[in-house]
């Protein structure tokens, strides 16, 4: 393997107009093709075979004048005090709402409160449903404008008019935190290599990175379902490791291009194709291998069986596999204009220390490194408590969907979601429906009729009603309203109980029912992550340890870098439960109302955490196996490793922990679960983890830590990340050379 990169890097270095030419030609392919052929994301959430979704399905299929597959909004009306909406001046208004409603652009229908009888018990409290042709995504700014002035309409009549649904859910969107997240990365990129073009290389390569990448999933869409939040969790890892695999590397360059600045008989350019070559084929291959992780975290995704999740994973996956290709190419290309100027860094005309330099004064890494080494027991033992500590709200994590409920208090659609519930009750804006399949030649009004009396006599339910029948007279609905909220336990206990009665009720009547709504959809997620979990850790925890093991040559290596991440993980889980569920420091992150944690977070976080967590496991411990089997002793490999390692690794979990970061102030729900996730797995697990727990376990092990059984050792073939053979090769020359001077 390091031969193999070490030819790529030279050749990217020598031929560096070839390769450039390459990715920018590929570049400029890539974002004309995105502008030209660019497909429409969605925010279509399915789960396909679940019974929450089949109902889902058959609504759309028997009732399809309900439009089920189109964007929709509640607009929500409150009389002024001491009015009702029955009186006239309130009724006129109201219409004159609907009327403009019934104008606007991409409108299919909308319910009068009048017409349908959506009025509150009290009277106070009425509302407008109105569904669109089109998805969400489809609808334009126009479209949602057009939805708030006529709102405003109403405001300007004096009502209370708030709007809710998904017709107001843009794309989500970058903005100025994440580019403050880029600005800091740059920062301690310059501080690091302490120049201008080397901080710039890896900003340049990383963003490259990500317009090929995002360029090909915006093409995709065209063809597949692409979820919207896929371009946006693309960029934050693309950013993310684009960065990092370029700092790896360039760091590894400066390093190589130091010590052979002085080489006999060779001319710079030569010394900086070998500087290259052994960058890339040393640094790069810890790069491959980190990438080819994460790659199988993210791309294993798919067998959860959520089509949002594949589309989250397999987007992700594809731009980290371009950021890996962009770091062992265009990377060493971009270094050969560069020449000799990286050799030293200088920042505000001060010389910056080679951070892998072997001379100079002891840097802070290998300092640290001999403190926890000296106290590797006491060490271990306060890292690991810490974490349990951490995570000790995982233990009351609740998982759910997200709605409008979840929603700044300021907004109009959480204004919207609380007067439903004053005036309807909590249950109202999670209503359940009970899909019954009416078997042939039964009277659906009478088997309609059986059907809501069986779910009416059922614990916590406010009220149920037939809410028609299709054309053919073969599928019938029934709204039930609960008496709590959609992410109430006790609203997932009728949900339960429902379902508990379906023999009965086909025993009865001859029908066949199904419950979909939020909360039925939310169980079936959590059933589904539930079976899905125990498979998609062993296809990620299996290869990737496979894959560890050919890179360290090791069983306990892999085993504890393994346990290590579960570690995180688990303190990860309840720094989220204490921030977005608990809501402790929630002002701090932006979190402007708690709730259950996205259904989906558990395992993305998994998939991802999983991957970065081994790409500092893979550069910080590749240095260690380096200098191990060059033949220092086992504990010094350790030290020696840190002083080669730790600051380049500490840039670039600073430089994550910021991309992430910028993503906690999103204002989507999910991005900023995800970013806050990701930002705080990665200080976790990078400064305890693999920067105290690592080290104390490698010098409580010594040598044991590189064990490997004789038959395994004869059957895993040899990849040579250290570069073992390049050393080699180089140092045959030389010898040759000191021959010949001697004669």
């Amino acid at each position: 393997m390091a031969t193999f990169l070490y030819r790529i890097g030279r050749f990217s270095f020598r031929r560096r107009w070839l390769v450039l030419g390459v990715w920018v030609l590929l570049l400029a392919l890539a974002g004309g093709g995105a502008a030209a052929y660019a497909g429409k994301t969605s925010n279509e959430f399915s789960i396909p075979g679940t019974e929450a979704q089949q109902a889902i399905d058959q609504l759309s299929e028997r009732f399809p004048q309900a439009n089920a597959g189109g964007a929709s909004a509640r607009v929500v009306f409150a009389a002024p005090d001491g009015t009702t909406v029955a009186d006239p001046a309130v009724q006129s208004a109201i219409a004159q709402v609907v009327t403009e409603l019934k104008a606007a652009p991409q409108v299919a229908s909308v319910m009068d409160p009048y017409t349908a009888k959506s009025i509150s018990p009290d009277g106070r409290y009425a509302f407008a449903q109105v569904t669109y042709g089109v998805q969400g995504m489809a609808l334009t700014e126009a479209d949602r404008e057009a939805l708030t002035h006529a709102a405003q309409t109403g405001r300007d009549a004096g009502l209370a008019v708030e709007v809710g649904g998904d017709a107001l859910r843009a794309n989500p969107e970058t903005g100025i935190v994440e580019v403050l997240g880029i600005a800091i990365a740059a920062i301690v990129l310059i501080v690091t290599l302490g120049s201008l073009i080397a901080a710039g290389l890896p900003l340049l390569t990383a963003l490259v990175g990500i317009g090929v990448g995002l360029s090909g999933i915006a093409i995709s869409a065209r063809y597949f379902d692409v979820n919207s939040n896929s371009l946006i969790l693309a960029l934050m890892l693309g950013l993310a490791v684009g960065i990092d695999y370029a700092l790896f590397i360039v760091s590894r360059f400066r390093h190589e291009l130091a010590i052979r600045a002085h080489a006999n008989g060779r001319s710079a350019r030569e010394n900086g194709a070998e500087a290259a070559g052994h960058a890339v084929g040393t640094a790069g291959s810890a790069v491959v291998f980190a990438g080819l992780t994460v790659i199988i975290a993210l791309a294993a995704l798919s067998v959860v069986g959520i089509p949002l999740l594949q589309s989250l994973g397999l987007a992700a996956a594809a731009t980290v596999a371009v950021a890996v290709l962009v770091a062992i190419t265009l990377l060493p290309a971009l270094l050969g204009f560069t020449g000799n100027r990286l050799a030293k860094g200088r920042l505000f005309g001060r010389s910056t220390p080679d951070p892998e330099s072997d001379s100079g004064p002891v840097p802070m890494g290998e300092r640290w490194a001999r403190l926890v080494v000296r106290f590797r027991v006491p060490a271990l033992i306060l890292a690991v408590a810490g974490l349990g500590v951490i995570a000790i709200p995982a233990s009351d994590l609740r998982l759910g969907l997200p709605d409008d409920g979840m929603q700044s208090t300021s907004t109009t659609q959480r204004k919207a979601y609380d007067m439903l519930t004053a005036g309807f009750g909590p249950g109202f804006n999670g209503p359940l429906m009970v899909v019954a399949e009416l078997p042939q030649g039964t009277n659906p009004e009478t088997a309609v009729g059986q059907v809501t009396a069986a779910v009416t006599a059922l614990p916590n339910v406010a009220y149920a009603a037939p809410s028609g029948v299709s054309p053919d007279g073969r599928t019938a609905l029934v709204t039930v309203i609960p008496k709590t909220g959609p992410n109430d336990p006790a609203t997932k206990d009728l949900v339960t109980a429902i379902r508990g009665q379906q023999d009965e009720i086909q025993a009865a009547t001859g029908a066949t029912v199904a419950v979909t709504g939020q909360t039925a959809l939310a169980i079936d997620v959590s059933d589904r992550l539930d079976e899905a979990l125990v498979p998609y850790l062993a296809v990620v925890v299996g290869l990737a340890f496979l894959l560890l093991m050919l890179v360290f040559r090791s069983i306990l290596v892999p085993l504890k870098a393994t346990l290590g991440f579960l570690l995180s993980v688990a303190a990860t889980f309840g720094a989220v439960v204490a921030v977005f569920q608990w809501g402790w420091l929630g002002d701090v992150f932006g979190v402007q109302e708690t709730g259950p944690i996205m259904s989906m977070l558990p395992v993305l976080l998994i998939g991802i955490l999983f991957g970065l967590a081994m790409d500092y496991q893979v550069f910080l411990v590749t240095r260690m196996r380096e200098d191990f089997v060059h033949g220092a002793p086992a504990k010094a490999a350790v030290v020696t490793g840190f002083r080669h390692g730790a600051r380049v690794v500490t840039a670039a979990a600073i430089i994550m922990i910021s991309v992430f970061g910028g993503f906690v102030f999103s204002g989507e729900t999910l991005i900023q679960s995800i970013g806050f996730a990701l930002a705080f797995g990665v200080l976790v697990d990078a400064f305890v983890v693999r920067m105290t727990i690592v080290p104390a376990v490698m010098s409580l092990l010594g040598n044991a830590a590189w064990w490997l059984p004789r038959w395994l050792q004869k059957v895993l073939p040899n990849v040579d990340v250290e570069g073992e053979k390049l050393r080699t090769a180089e140092a045959e020359p030389a010898e040759r050379e000191l021959v010949g001077a001697a004669r």
